[in-house]
């Protein structure tokens, strides 16, 4: 599956993962803006609310990269939901809009509003 695809589905199907990827998500993005501010506040704060974790088969998820992780993630949603899954796809090219409400395409520019 290649980025563009794995992107779009995490970006707008979001809500349809499990809580073990949601909280290794949040564990991930967590530990991004730990490394960019190293306040030990901040750190506890996200301890408390549960967005870091220990859980072995929560951080497994993450053990090969979050790029695979996305990408696997992506894949279960896939075959989880694949009735929920609109690709929405510039009639002109053929190329995957940026979302999927969109009627103009990014790439080659078309507009298809009122069709």
């Amino acid at each position: 599956m290649d980025k563009q695809t794995v992107k779009y589905i995490i970006d707008h199907y979001f809500h349809l993962l499990k809580d073990k990827e949601k909280l290794a998500w949040q564990h991930y993005s967590s530990n991004i803006k730990l490394e960019e501010n190293k306040n030990s506040t901040i750190a506890e704060m996200y301890q408390k609310y549960g967005w870091l974790t220990e859980y072995k088969d929560v951080l497994d998820l993450l053990k090969d990269g979050y790029d695979n992780f996305e990408e696997n993630t992506a894949k279960k949603i896939l075959s989880a939901h694949e009735g929920k899954i609109f690709f929405n796809r510039c009639p002109n090219c053929g190329l995957l809009a940026r979302t999927p409400k969109a009627k103009q395409c990014r790439y080659c520019l078309h507009d298809w509003h009122d069709s």
